[in-house]
């Protein structure tokens, strides 16, 4: 017998949506807190960015129980994000139990070794009030908190009319038009900006980026959508995994002139097709050692802008603010009117003590989850959201599902302490020593062996039906529909008071 708790989930994104349906579906009381005015978390309009659009298809970037509507294009924009959403949260009685403005200042174990935490909360009137509550889920993921940088000189540039935002902060196109917009940054965000900033009338764009990285365009070949190569197990099984059987090993092994003969390829067509060498932007590294979550979608038009001048691609970074000039690290001068920084987020829980927080992230910033969900020196505490792919709805869909099972005690594989400790220790060896470049965001993201995952949850969860036909599951990518069945094909129960 399950017996219902109390539940906080810390976030009304994605992740937070997911969680709060999960453990809703399970008969739990649920509680969402959001520091925000609205839900969507990356998606609430005023962090968007015009014409931010997801990079995962439509199929893909969804739950497992409400697909897009059919009216969407391929790649939804951020308004029609945000409206999935919000639909998805009034339709399964989730947004009546948010309470939204109101933030997590601290959260600590409950006295007298009582399972379960106590919250501080900070709500719109900002008075302060402490709740209890018999588990706890962080959702605030990986997009949390802007990294913002600062450099010498700042205060003069900004006195003397200059302006300087965050890439959430740019959420007007106007701001750009008539300016010498610079964008400081190699991400989706920043190219999008710099092609925006040029469509919006800006009087001249430059880029700013450290150093060239492989983009994806969205139809590789101007044929082949991505989504066909990228999120598939024939590509997953291209790259090193662990806990490999000796067969598979093998394989590898013999396949591996034939599968470095693809990247090349791969290399090569994308350098044609996107004009990397005309842009002078063709990038040191393989294409296959930095396929993780930090690969780009390549924004359209970008690289034709480019490579005709519209956008000035420089490689470096700043030194400081000269009046209304950017000093450049190689000592290259830049004039002014607004600064983009496009620089990312901080991966963090800032709420939780210093004591907690030593348990979850080691020095080196590599998080200590299993299955990137939870740790087991932080009972009645999971994170959904925090395991990122190619693919992210799905997968905090997927961790959500499993997380409630978790709390109630009711996977079919439950993981001792020991177990997963170990389990633990083998993930952060095969992230800093095999594969360096899983280690990105913390060690948080699992592309592209998104499949993988989903398999050991469905195993732990004990879910019957676990795959698609061998076809389908070698060369198609993830079916939301199809691991909805997955998921229901697993021992149902329901919590009681």
């Amino acid at each position: 017998m399950v017996k219902q708790k109390q539940v906080c989930i810390i976030g009304a994104g994605v992740s937070g949506l997911a969680a709060a349906k999960a453990f809703l579906a399970r008969g739990h009381h649920v509680t969402v807190v959001e520091r925000s005015g609205d839900l969507g978390g990356v998606w609430e309009p005023a962090r968007s960015y015009p014409d931010v659009q997801t990079q995962s298809p439509k199929d893909l970037y969804r739950y497992t129980d409400r697909g897009m509507p059919t009216s969407y294009p391929e790649w939804p924009t951020g308004p029609q994000v945000h409206a999935y959403l919000a639909d998805y949260a009034r339709d399964y009685g989730i947004k009546r139990l948010i309470r939204f403005n109101t933030a997590v200042l601290q959260m600590n174990r409950r006295p007298d070794s009582i399972p379960g935490w106590k919250l501080d909360l900070r709500g719109a009137d900002s008075h302060t009030t402490q709740e209890d509550f018999d588990f706890v889920v962080v959702c605030t993921g990986q997009f949390n908190e802007p990294e913002i940088i600062s450099h010498p000189g700042k205060d003069t540039f900004e006195t003397q009319g200059g302006r300087i935002l965050h890439s959430s902060q740019y959420n007007d196109a106007a701001i750009a038009k008539g300016r010498k917009v610079v964008v400081l940054g190699g991400s989706k965000s920043a190219t999008d900006i710099a092609v925006n900033a040029v469509n919006s009338g800006a009087s001249d764009v430059t880029l700013v980026y450290r150093r060239p990285v492989w983009r994806c365009p969205y139809f590789i070949g101007g044929l082949i959508n991505f989504k066909r190569i990228f999120y598939t197990r024939a590509l997953e099984a291209m790259f090193r995994s662990w806990s490999v059987a000796s067969l598979l090993r093998f394989t590898q092994a013999v396949a591996k002139p034939l599968v470095w003969a693809s990247w090349r390829g791969l290399e090569s067509l994308l350098k044609l097709q996107l004009k990397l060498t005309k842009c002078d932007m063709v990038p040191d590294e393989r294409v296959e050692d930095g396929v993780n979550c930090s690969v780009p979608i390549a924004t359209p038009r970008f690289f034709p802008m480019v490579a005709d001048g519209r956008i000035k691609a420089i490689r470096g970074s700043f030194d400081h603010y000269d009046g209304n000039t950017i000093v450049m690290t190689g000592g290259e001068r830049i004039i002014a009117d607004l600064v983009v920084l496009a620089t990312g987020y901080r991966i963090g829980v800032p709420f939780l003590p210093q004591t907690f927080r030593d348990n979850l992230v080691d020095p080196d910033g590599q998080y200590r989850l299993y299955r990137l969900i939870a740790n087991p020196d932080l009972p009645d505490l999971g994170f959904v959201g925090f395991n990122s792919s190619f693919c992210t709805v799905l997968c905090a869909d997927m961790a959500a599902n499993w997380l409630v099972r978790y709390a109630d005690g009711q996977l079919a594989y439950q993981p001792t302490k020991d177990e997963m400790h170990k389990n633990i220790e083998m993930m952060l060896h095969f992230k800093r020593v095999e594969r360096p470049a899983a280690g990105v965001y913390g060690g948080l993201c699992v592309a592209p062996y998104q499949f993988k995952h989903f398999d050991e949850l469905l195993a732990d969860i004990g879910a019957k039906k676990r795959r698609r036909n061998l076809l389908a599951e070698t060369f198609l990518p993830p079916d939301a529909d199809a691991y909805a069945r997955f998921l229901a094909s697993a021992p149902s129960y329901h919590a009681v008071t």
